[in-house]
């Protein structure tokens, strides 16, 4: 069915990506989402309470999109957050570094590692060999062909959503997704 919206590819893997929430929610939320972006730290909390809403009906997924042009050290975050989930530890470090988004530097984000416990040798080591770079690109090329031009954009169940991510519209659109599922 062509819906004239652009479609999220690849579609969701549970083997491979990051996922917060009921593994078999009805409704999926994708984020591209860039660690640097002002825009993608005032949408934070927005998942953040969207999540608690709706529960077990809605899970979360976050994809990287650094903006390397507009933010140099987007990149580096992102591959900071995947050390981080090579030690099980993704979310810790996702949620530390939106919450400490001017504390990018290398020096920073080894003191994230410190605060959430990782490995510090092991991240540090596999941070400077670039050894995540690979998946973060792979998320990156992801955004581009689902038509994501820019951060935040969220796809609500492999729709783009085009509006801004306020929760009110983000509460909508899932909203209209439970029912049509009946859930």
């Amino acid at each position: 069915m062509e819906t004239g919206f652009a479609t999220l590819s690849p579609p969701v893997d549970p083997a491979r990506d990051h996922i917060r929430g009921a593994s078999k929610a009805p409704v999926t939320l994708v984020e591209y989402g860039d660690f640097q972006c002002p825009y993608c730290r005032d949408a934070y909390p927005v998942v953040q309470g969207l999540l608690e809403r709706f529960g077990d009906r809605l899970r979360f997924v976050f994809r990287h999109m650094p903006l390397r042009d507009l933010h140099p050290r987007a990149q580096a975050a992102a591959e900071a957050a995947e050390a981080a989930a090579a030690q099980h530890r993704f979310w810790e470090m996702h949620d530390r570094l939106f919450s400490h988004q001017l504390e990018l530097s290398d020096a920073g984000l080894r003191r994230h590692a410190e605060a959430i416990g990782l490995d510090v040798e092991r991240f540090e080591r596999e941070r400077r060999a670039g050894v995540h770079a690979e998946r973060v690109d792979a998320d990156y090329a992801s955004g581009v062909r689902s038509g994501s031009p820019s951060t935040p954009r969220f796809f609500v169940n492999d729709v783009v959503h085009p509006g801004s991510p306020s929760r009110a519209e983000l509460e909508e659109a899932i909203s209209a997704e439970l029912s049509a599922v009946g859930a």
